[in-house]
């Protein structure tokens, strides 16, 4: 598998899963931009991917606000040449569960704005680029509670399912494009959220899953890469879970 020459987007890439992602793309030979809100984070993978010999560029934009991700677009193409590859991973939520209920309208929003809006603002930024081209990859990062829902998460889950059923649709119109949409929806994964919770929370969420043990950025990485190949032109519209069969849908 060779992304040489390709050029990726990958959105919220300045830690966990997509740094991951950033770091296995470039790995496999692509150009990658770094959309972030934290720079200081978004340039330290970027001087990693530039050590790996391949270009990479930060771009600072809140994914929740259209007029930011038409500029990345933009300033993407400018930069790296074009946009072959689209991953939306920028995500929110707040670490601790609460119901419904509890939560406020603010909150709502952050979370909607970020996990859905982003995902539509973004695709539609780099959308006419794509068509142009006649070639693209779009990514999005779900999430299981997207597909069965959690309890104490409602409206992520109702966030992320939104993002699943958006791709099934946009798939159906931008196949006659050669534009490829999919989703990948991880689990419970290692990464700053975690980090911070006890060890026998840890343990407990782990011992949930078959294989006993929570996911590594690295498990979500490869999933992407394969949809955003060459190798999976004939997938589209679907979404992949990798949560250690912890939904089988």
């Amino acid at each position: 598998m060779s992304f040489a020459g390709k050029v990726a987007i990958v959105t919220g890439a300045g830690q966990g899963i997509g740094k991951g992602i950033a770091l296995h793309l470039a790995k496999l030979g692509a150009n990658i931009a770094i959309i972030e809100l934290n720079m200081e984070t978004a340039g330290s993978v970027a001087k990693e991917i530039q050590g790996l010999g391949r270009k990479a560029i930060t771009v600072h934009c809140d994914v929740a606000n259209f007029d930011d991700t038409k500029k990345m677009a933009a300033q993407v193409i400018s930069d790296l040449g074009g946009i072959d590859i689209l991953v939306n991973n920028a995500g929110y939520v707040k670490p601790e569960q609460s119901l419904f209920i509890q939560e406020d309208v603010p909150y709502w929003e952050k979370v909607i704005g970020v996990c859905y809006k982003g995902v539509l603002y973004t695709t539609r930024a780099v959308l006419d680029h794509m068509i142009a081209k006649n070639y693209g990859k779009i990514v999005s990062i779900a999430s299981d509670a997207g597909r069965v829902g959690q309890r104490g998460q409602a409206v992520y889950s109702g966030a992320k399912g939104g993002v699943i059923a958006f791709s099934k649709a946009l798939a159906q119109e931008v196949a006659r494009y050669n534009i490829n949409v999919n989703c990948v929806s991880p689990g419970a994964t290692w990464g700053p959220g975690m980090e911070t919770m006890p060890k026998d929370m840890q343990e407990k969420i782990a011992k949930s899953y078959l294989f006993r043990r929570l996911a590594q950025p690295a498990d979500h990485a490869n999933a992407v890469a394969f949809l955003a190949s060459d190798e999976s032109n004939y997938i589209t519209g679907q979404t992949i879970s990798v949560s250690s069969g912890y939904t089988m849908i």
